[in-house]
């Protein structure tokens, strides 16, 4: 039990709901999609589940950087989460996903763009608040709400 508080504050990030949203995703995704029945299938469904991972990882690799960087790689996690989109549209269309997958992964997506939305409002509100003072290195998921 000790460990697992010991890793909960060192990896800071795993504090964060959107991140955890972002992992239950990548889950979801790869208990969802059906078996693939050909090469051009298999590579949808590779690039799928690769796509839905990079949004935690960047969430995870920006948390550890400056508030400026973290809006940075927010960002990158947006543009993962709208690869999943067309992903989805496109499982959608092959039979990979069922009509009530496609529609949760695009609920799921939706809501993840909020999160990071909310986020990057956030740490916005944050730098300038502090325009006059220079950013360190200290400035980083420590500063910020993890609500999100």
């Amino acid at each position: 039990m000790e460990t697992q508080e010991r890793q909960g504050c060192f990896f800071r990030f795993e504090e964060l709901r959107i991140y955890a949203k972002a992992t239950a995703y990548s889950q979801w995704v790869v208990q969802h999609l059906h078996e693939p029945h050909t090469e051009c299938e298999r590579n949808l469904i590779n690039a799928f589940c690769n796509s839905s991972y990079d949004i935690a990882i960047n969430i995870a690799e920006g948390s550890s950087r400056n508030k400026s960087q973290f809006e940075h790689y927010l960002k990158i996690s947006k543009t993962a989460i709208r690869e999943c989109y067309v992903y989805t549209s496109v499982a959608k269309g092959t039979a990979l996903l069922s009509d009530e997958d496609a529609d949760q992964s695009a609920e799921y997506l939706m809501e993840m763009t909020r999160m990071i939305g909310a986020l990057i409002i956030s740490l916005q509100r944050g730098r300038r608040s502090q325009e006059d003072e220079p950013m360190s290195a200290e400035d980083n998921i420590d500063d910020i709400d993890t609500n999100f």
